[in-house]
């Protein structure tokens, strides 16, 4: 199995859900982490038991939906950690499903594009650079599979704005060793899902870990995490590698 000891992975929402999955599974795998909540006191007990694990674990806080909390956190980020190698832009806000989508106020647009595209690549306008300068990095951004849900349009195309983003900076890091993919988690059932999901949030790993550990140089891939469930994760990399 692929080993990420010495490596440190940002992961943001990491209380909960998809977050807190991802988190474990990269510290299983060796990689300390920094662990990103609304408020410090989220992630006290998910930083406990991950630093059982023998990893290191810090923690920092912020609104995403605020840029100066988003450069406050990314600084004491970089202050406690010393670098990102893997970050994982996890935390997102779905707009409430709106009956009538014609009436979808654009306060749903500016709230949905605030978190779910400006912060994400104000995150990766900070790092990503810095992970080339060290020719080594993993960003993954999580997206969504949603379709035909104008209900939720404004969730919607936020995700597929961060498609597009991660899609254009392709060629940029192309032979650079830093590689920038997305996730989709799936359905899950989780605050963001709600509990009539078919999916139980465990079920995003091992595929969650893929794009992270995977070394062929390969930018702009969209990875399913349920394309691999109920794999080990050395399936889950041959299989991904078979595409």
């Amino acid at each position: 199995m692929k080993s990420l000891k010495d490596r440190w992975s940002l992961v943001t929402g990491a209380s909960r859900g998809v977050g807190s999955q991802v988190s474990e599974g990269l510290a299983q795998l060796g990689s300390n982490l920094v662990l990103h909540s609304r408020e410090l006191a989220h992630t006290q007990a998910l930083a406990a038991k991950l630093a059982a694990l023998g990893v290191r674990v810090v923690t920092v806080s912020g609104e995403l939906s605020d840029e100066a909390q988003v450069d406050a956190m990314l600084d004491a980020a970089l202050r406690q950690a010393g670098r990102v190698d893997i970050l994982y832009n996890n935390a997102a806000i779905m707009t409430p499903w709106r009956e009538n989508p014609w009436d979808t106020p654009a306060e749903d647009f500016r709230k949905s594009f605030e978190v779910n595209v400006i912060s994400l690549a104000r995150i990766c306008h900070r790092l990503v650079p810095l992970m080339l300068a060290r020719k080594w990095g993993r960003v993954i951004n999580l997206t969504s599979g949603i379709m035909n849900q104008p209900n939720l349009t404004a969730y919607a195309i936020s995700k597929a704005a961060v498609d597009k983003f991660v899609r254009d900076f392709v060629p940029l890091l192309a032979g650079s060793g830093v590689q920038m993919n997305l996730l989709d988690p799936g359905w899950l059932r989780t605050d963001l899902g709600g509990p009539k999901a078919p999916n139980d949030p465990t079920s995003v790993l091992p595929g969650a870990l893929v794009p992270a550990l995977l070394d062929n140089g390969e930018s702009g891939r969209f990875f399913r995490a349920q394309d691999y469930a109920g794999l080990t994760l050395p399936q889950a990399l041959e299989k991904a590698l078979l595409k």
